[in-house]
């Protein structure tokens, strides 16, 4: 049996529910609600005490971290239309671009989303309800993110990570203008890891992700979209109502 407890088709909660799609795998999906902190709430906290997700419940047995979730559906499902490459070379590959992502790309992507999509979130409670909310999230960091939320990033912070997102979006458009692939010929979880966060700029940072100045990143994010998997995980969460999330959605 698979669960996954994740905020829906967006962010870091995309990228193993893209790969339990593209796998084909039977799993239970278990959406939590971030605008009412739900993954803040004891009974979650109890399946990750970090009140994190996404989470992966297999037969009892929890994986946090979302492309260490994706890894461990490979390690276990091998050879269920595998989404990493045989070949080691190609696997490292695959491992710089999720690394990649993971360490640089998610990160620039998610400040800016923080300040678009949290702030107002964050803004609209009152001050004893937030500093209540704020009681029960377990990561320190994680607190001082929706203190910064709540009263606006600093501008100079929000133009450093504008920067990285430039930055980050010509090595993507450099790359697929060499590969159709992020780790080479065949679409992996390099791929997924990385349109999890890079999906939807077109229309948050249309002034740099476009079809003038981007044609391959488009054609790239168009592929992916249009792959039956993710239309199926997409159909799916409109049936229950859920909006992909932006990339701040990580809280």
């Amino acid at each position: 049996m698979l669960t996954l407890y994740s905020f829906g088709p967006g962010a870091n909660s995309l990228k193993p529910m893209l790969a339990l799609y593209e796998k084909g795998l039977a799993f239970t999906p278990h959406f939590l609600n971030p605008a009412v902190f739900e993954h803040h709430e004891g009974w979650f906290k109890k399946i990750n005490p970090r009140g994190q997700v996404p989470a992966l419940d297999h037969d009892g047995k929890i994986i946090t971290e979302s492309t260490v979730i994706c890894e461990y559906l490979e390690d276990v499902f091998p050879d269920v239309k595998p989404l990493r490459p045989k070949d080691p070379y190609l696997i490292a590959q695959m491992r710089m671009w999720t690394k990649w992502v993971d360490e640089y790309f998610c990160w620039c992507v998610s400040t800016i989303g923080w300040e678009r999509a949290i702030g107002p979130m964050a803004r609209a409670i009152s001050e004893e309800e937030f500093e209540e909310k704020m009681k029960h999230i377990p990561i320190p960091e994680q607190v001082t993110k929706w203190r910064n939320a709540r009263n606006g990033f600093p501008k100079e912070i929000l133009e450093e990570e504008m920067r990285k997102v430039r930055i980050s979006i010509a090595r993507l458009e450099a790359r697929l203008a060499e590969s159709p692939w992020l780790a080479g010929p065949d679409y992996t979880l390099a791929d997924i890891c990385n349109f999890a966060i890079a999906n939807g700029m077109e229309r948050g940072f249309s002034d740099t992700v476009n079809d003038r100045d981007t044609p391959h990143l488009m054609d790239w994010i168009r592929r992916i979209n249009d792959r039956p998997a993710a239309k199926e995980m997409f159909a799916k969460a409109k049936r229950e109502n859920l909006a992909p999330r932006p990339a701040s959605a990580t809280a």
